[in-house]
């Protein structure tokens, strides 16, 4: 048996490796476990519920959670196997994109995994003629809750499910995933069941993950990125375990003793900065024993060969003294994790997998399923600061590539998307007529094989003298520093190039302990003139490393966070540099002064 959609996933899993723990579900101090035949069951119950809401094949139905649950994935699998078009929903979208979305996607029916995210989807729903249900996991006052709504099918209901089933093609539309619209409104990607399958099979050649694996899923399942591997982890036959909610990630991972999971590359930095936080509370032996181990990681070779007999011992006694608690902190038995979304810290990805924990750096978009890169697990697969080798089936062409070999990343094969659902202009604009995808980003070929990303097209800037500038490498380089959080490059028509800067306050508060400044909160202490000389002489030591035209000349420091809550990040967590722009007009203007 095989699968050619996405619903068949389960009852091929059914076929080939059943599993009395298929998905798991934290609950307490324990896991709620459905098998592979629960699974299929519980999808089952949910294609009666919307067949009994009335809806049709094509219908778009929607859902919206904080973190990926065992529900999330009946839903998802229930309406497709029906017909239905699955929208996700990032549970982060103000009232105004969420209201544009339900509208431009006509959707009819809503499952939310909360209260909050109910009264926030019936806001919407006064404005809305198209949507009529809306479903919870818990009780809500004019909400369909959910065991009400899932139920078990009669055998005249199981009849029409079947032949449901038999009416959907790999061709037919699966799901529509709005992009995070860091440069205007939101444009929904209409993906197929071939687009994703595609992709899953893939990957499953790629990575060593099998039916006798645990894996951990914690990011939200409306990125594309997530919900593909969730996918792929089903079709493998491993375990998938869920947390009880976001505040319980951490413990309920360690609980879980994963060998694999997905992340973004934030949340390793933020798993550093809190090691960091940790080890500068410590005397200061240990603090040298720590430092010397992880200057040791962060010159760890991916690619060496037959290393001489005093690295062994290095890397020994650095896993014995050091090493060993980190994997501890991430229960014990990760064989490795896949990041995606931003760009992977190289430092960070040779010091973790010298730490024992192979993290393996990937590349897409919403519009090619998602993706097109991969660095692999297996020996010579892997170069830090590239994306990987390009996946089986799918092309990667560098259009005009200029004296360094850098051009727009051309993307071809089946996992690209079939549009933008109602923009056949946008369409059009990416999607040439021999089928290439125009991704936006630029990038080059190295090692021969390995793809590496080094600028967003239209990111690129000139500054007033002429000099090409890459805001996305100086701020992923910027970042390499312990005191810098968050930054944004400025300088396009500009003399020169300038920064806005978070800092990371952990990091910060720790520095100032060390050296005797006074430690109040964050907007006053992105004023004091000793913090500011620290970061001039921090930006003047990272200044060394650049050409002369990409050196930041000025910064700002800032004192508020930037998040998708406030309007500043996209769910993805990437920039909105036109929202940041504006929000800092005048802190911009007198780097310039």
């Amino acid at each position: 048996m095989d699968f050619l959609r996405l619903f068949d996933i389960l009852p091929y899993q059914q076929m080939r490796f059943p599993n009395s723990g298929a998905i798991r579900l934290r609950e307490g101090d324990g896991w709620r476990s459905f098998s592979t035949a629960a699974c299929i069951e519980e999808i089952n119950k949910v294609s009666a519920g919307l067949l009994h809401l009335g809806i049709q094949q094509g219908d778009k139905v929607a859902i919206m959670a904080h973190t990926g649950s065992p529900y999330w994935n009946f839903f998802d699998l229930g309406a497709q196997q029906i017909g239905a078009v699955v929208v996700p929903l990032h549970a982060t979208l103000g009232i105004d994109e969420l209201l544009y979305i339900l509208q431009d996607a006509q959707v009819r029916c809503c499952f939310v995994a909360d209260i909050d995210l109910c009264e926030k989807t019936h806001q919407a729903k006064s404005q809305l003629t198209d949507l009529q249900y809306i479903i919870t996991l818990s009780p809500v006052i004019g909400a369909r809750y959910w065991p009400d709504f899932a139920v078990e099918p009669d055998d005249a209901i199981r009849k029409e499910i079947a032949q449901r089933r038999q009416q959907v093609h790999t061709e037919d539309l699966a799901t529509i995933i709005y992009t995070s619209g860091t440069t205007g409104e939101p444009k929904g990607v209409m993906l197929s069941h071939r687009n994703l399958v595609s992709n899953i099979k893939s990957i499953i050649a790629l990575i060593p993950v099998a039916y006798d694996k645990r894996v951990f899923s914690f990011l939200p399942l409306s990125h594309v990125f997530e919900r593909m591997v969730t996918y792929t982890y089903l079709a493998t036959g491993a375990s998938l375990h869920y947390p009880a909610s976001r505040d319980t990630t951490m413990q309920d991972l360690r609980a879980a003793r994963p060998h694999y999971f997905t992340a973004v590359p934030r949340i390793l930095e933020r798993v550093y900065d809190a090691i960091m936080a940790e080890v500068r509370k410590r005397p200061l032996f240990v603090r040298r024993i720590v430092k010397w181990a992880i200057a040791f990681g962060e010159h760890y070779n991916e690619t060496r060969r037959l290393p001489l007999p005093d690295y062994w011992l290095k890397r020994f006694l650095a896993d014995v003294i050091v090493f060993r608690q980190w994997r501890r902190q991430l229960g014990g038995a990760v064989e490795g994790i896949a990041v995606g979304a931003a760009a992977l810290q190289p430092r960070l990805g040779r010091l973790f997998s010298a730490a024992g924990i192979p993290i393996r750096e990937g590349y897409g978009l919403t519009e090619t399923s998602p993706v097109v890169a991969f660095n692999r697990f297996e020996p010579g697969g892997v170069r830090f600061c590239t994306v990987g080798i390009p996946i089986p089936g799918v092309e990667v062409r560098i259009e005009q590539p200029n004296e360094y070999g850098e051009g727009e990343i051309l993307v071809r094969g089946p996992n690209v998307m079939m549009g933008y659902y109602g923009k056949p202009e946008a369409t059009q604009a990416v999607l040439d007529a021999e089928g290439w995808l125009h991704t936006g980003d630029v990038g080059k070929m190295i090692y021969r094989r390995f793809l590496q990303i080094t600028d967003r097209k239209k990111d690129i800037f000139k500054t007033s003298s002429g000099m090409y500038v890459s805001p996305q490498y100086l701020e992923n380089y910027l970042r390499t520093s312990s005191y810098i959080e968050q930054c944004m490059i400025i300088g396009f028509k500009r003399p020169y190039v300038a920064a806005l800067l978070l800092p990371n306050f952990l990091m910060l508060e720790q520095w100032c302990r060390e050296h005797n400044v006074h430690w109040t909160s964050p907007p006053y202490m992105v004023l004091n003139n000793r913090v500011l000389k620290m970061m001039e002489q921090e930006i003047a030591h990272l200044n060394e490393s650049l050409a002369h035209h990409q050196r930041v000349r000025r910064f700002v420091l800032l004192h508020q966070p930037w998040s998708e809550h406030t309007g500043e990040l996209t769910p993805t967590l990437k920039a909105r540099r036109q929202v940041l722009l504006e929000k800092y007009s005048k802190e911009i203007e007198s780097l310039f002064d």
